[in-house]
């Protein structure tokens, strides 16, 4: 894996193709392993660049004062010194997350957003008392063999999940770095971008899996479609949280007709 260092860390990344770069931006307690079936789908259109966040996969783990701004400014670096800027910036749940607050402090990075069933922060977009039983799971989930994660963290799948990508999630998770997912869903669970939406001046589309479970569409998928200007939404039949991974070939297919709609001014 190709690392470049960046403030003092070390980030690792995956890349595949040519083309308009596209960044892509894992869940929590995952890393760039997420986005296999992007990085091998979209690269015949598309330069993919799936990175590690600090503290994932094979970057460094970052400093313990590290914030969701910390992320976004060495994220801004990395997209610099890969030269993608400005390019299509996609995430996933938290890396969702991450991409608007990238958008909020460094929007000369952004063409445009692909936001998958993610959140404007937990505190920006699911009730109080749904903050509480989320923190309150993470813990208990982090207490068990990192094997026995995904069991753990409820909703993550369709009613009828596929085996194999099951058990390519209980692989990732594996890895887990127990202080950096606490780190991540603190950040999470405080985060509130709600106000950004409005003021999203970028072409953005959101997927949703029509099954998830941790952002119902109906919940939080609407409001996102309802706050940002001009977003565009598109619903995946037959996935949940992880709808990149249940059904890559609709999710990739709405991304590739995205970014072809919307070339990158470089």
């Amino acid at each position: 894996m190709p690392t470049v260092r960046i403030s003092g860390l070390e980030i690792g990344y995956r890349a595949a193709g040519e083309g308009p770069p596209l960044l892509l931006l894992h869940g929590a307690a995952s890393d760039g392993r997420d986005w296999r079936p992007q990085l091998e789908g979209l690269a015949e259109d598309l330069t993919v660049v799936a990175w590690d966040e600090p503290g994932a996969g094979g970057s460094s783990d970052p400093p313990a004062a590290f914030g969701l701004d910390s992320f976004a400014h060495v994220l801004a670096d990395f997209i610099a010194a890969l030269d993608l800027a400005p390019a299509h910036v996609g995430g996933l749940s938290w890396g969702g997350v991450l991409a608007l607050e990238l958008y909020r402090l460094h929007p000369e990075s952004v063409g445009t957003l692909i936001l998958a069933d993610t959140y404007a922060g937990w505190k920006g977009s699911l009730p109080a008392e749904e903050v509480e039983a989320r923190i309150s799971g993470v813990r208990r989930a982090l207490d068990v063999p990192p094997g026995e994660f995904v069991a753990h963290v409820p909703g993550l799948f369709a009613d009828q999940p596929q085996p194999d990508v099951v058990a390519e999630m209980e692989r990732i998770m594996a890895d887990v770095r127990p202080d950096s997912m606490r780190r991540t869903m603190e950040l999470v669970a405080e985060c509130d971008l709600s106000d950004l939406l409005p003021r999203i001046s970028v072409p953005t589309l959101l997927i949703w899996g029509d099954q998830d479970a941790r952002s119902p569409v109906e919940v939080v998928g609407r409001k996102f479609q309802d706050a940002v200007p001009g977003a565009e939404l598109a619903l995946i039949p037959g996935a949940g949280h992880l709808s990149n991974l249940e059904q890559p070939a609709h999710f990739n297919r709405a991304v590739r007709d995205f970014c072809r709609a919307h070339p990158l001014s470089r």
